[in-house]
């Protein structure tokens, strides 16, 4: 049985709205019509629970543990009931995982109830899926672990590298405003005795007025801008091009290079060890970017592969991947190990993007006290101009 939220009317007219549930929406407008009512809108509600996606932390130790179960002879079923009754997991998690648990005592395979749940990553369920297959499920959830683990450690050097500089932009925003809002006003009366202000203290003093009395509607302009900008990411042309920008930026696009390359390579190296086919893998493996317009370049090189293309050849077309990553694929593929070089490329382009990363934030660092620097120079200029003024002009006329 299915449950609708339905629209209905009756024979005055009154419209009534509610749910219920049926075999279809053809029974659906056969009860209605016994209660003397006409189905005018009808949607079908969703039973499936919501459940937040997994971070790379969790899926790593989820994946790790129940291949150490597995591996110890240990029943799937009998694994997740171990893994649900640890302690310090999250509710929600805990709630995934009996959810999930409970498909599998209905018989369902492990990935048609992950699948369900409509929170873990495709690169997982595909690979699961190849486990499931192929009767080694133990050895992929062992890759799995040791995929997200790496990717996990990947996600935490960027975000590490990238925290000092975010304080300091904090810290750089936070002194303008103490000295615009707190500071300035002190010399309101000074400058108000003055017959002429320079344009740079006019705006200045400006701004101060604004942010001092009408506070909530700086507060009201910065939130609006932030969901504008969501909104307008969201678009497909506009996403399209910001993701074009992140690989051809003249300093970071070098970064994001490397770290789609690394990640791209772990992803495939990992589903294609699993037994997966190399035209599936690629499907998967080119959707989990994270950039648009990267992943967009696989509609042509999918069919490229399937028409006998080697792999490293149509990679070697693709704009967001370096062309060590084709280089290093065609080796593989003339000396038969194609997992192994990957899982070679993916580990050479962490350490890289590691590299990088630290030097990008040394680069960021100054950058952004100068920044801090201009901002307070200019406050500084704004503020002593008319006292300079005034001390020059009482000066010439003595």
């Amino acid at each position: 049985m299915a449950k609708f939220r339905y629209t209905a009317k009756n024979m005055e007219g009154k419209t009534f709205r509610g749910t219920m549930e049926a075999a279809g929406e053809a029974a659906l407008q056969q009860t209605l019509k016994e209660q003397g009512m006409f189905l005018m809108e009808a949607r079908e509600v969703s039973s499936v629970r919501e459940y937040r996606k997994l971070s790379s932390r969790q899926l790593s130790e989820f994946c790790k543990e129940v291949s150490t179960l597995l591996t110890s002879g240990v029943s799937i079923v009998r694994a997740l009931e171990i893994v649900a009754e640890e302690e310090g997991i999250q509710p929600g998690v805990r709630s995934l995982y009996l959810s999930v648990l409970a498909e599998l005592r209905k018989g369902i395979s492990l990935s048609e109830a992950m699948e369900s749940k409509k929170c873990f990553p495709e690169l997982m369920l595909g690979m699961i899926r190849s486990g499931e297959g192929s009767g080694n499920i133990d050895v992929v959830m062992g890759r799995l672990a040791l995929h997200y683990e790496r990717e996990n450690r990947l996600k935490q050097q960027v975000k590490s590298a990238m925290t000092y500089p975010v304080v300091l932009l904090v810290m750089s925003l936070g002194v303008v405003l103490l000295i615009v809002t707190f500071i300035l006003p002190q010399f309101e009366e000074l400058f108000a005795e003055m017959e002429s202000l320079p344009g740079p203290t006019v705006f200045l003093m400006a701004a101060s007025d604004f942010l001092v009395n009408q506070w909530y509607l700086a507060l009201m302009i910065v939130l609006g801008l932030g969901v504008l900008l969501r909104i307008f990411l969201k678009i497909p042309g506009i996403r399209r091009t910001v993701d074009y920008m992140k690989v051809h930026m003249p300093v970071a696009g070098r970064l994001n290079k490397v770290i789609y390359t690394a990640r791209f390579s772990r992803t495939l190296s990992s589903l294609y060890s699993s037994g997966m086919p190399i035209v599936t893998a690629l499907q998967i493996a080119g959707g989990t970017l994270g950039n648009v317009y990267v992943e967009e370049q696989f509609v042509q090189v999918i069919p490229k592969v399937r028409s006998g293309m080697s792999l490293s050849q149509a990679l070697r077309e693709v704009d967001g991947f370096l062309r060590k990553l084709s280089s290093t694929i065609l080796v593989g593929e003339e000396s038969g190990r194609l997992d192994t070089m990957l899982d070679s490329i993916a580990m050479t382009m962490e350490e890289e993007a590691e590299a990088a990363t630290k030097r990008l934030v040394t680069m960021l660092e100054p950058v952004l006290i100068c920044v801090m620097a201009l901002m307070v120079g200019f406050i500084i200029i704004a503020v002593m101009l008319p006292i300079y003024n005034s001390y020059a002009a009482i000066e010439g006329a003595a």
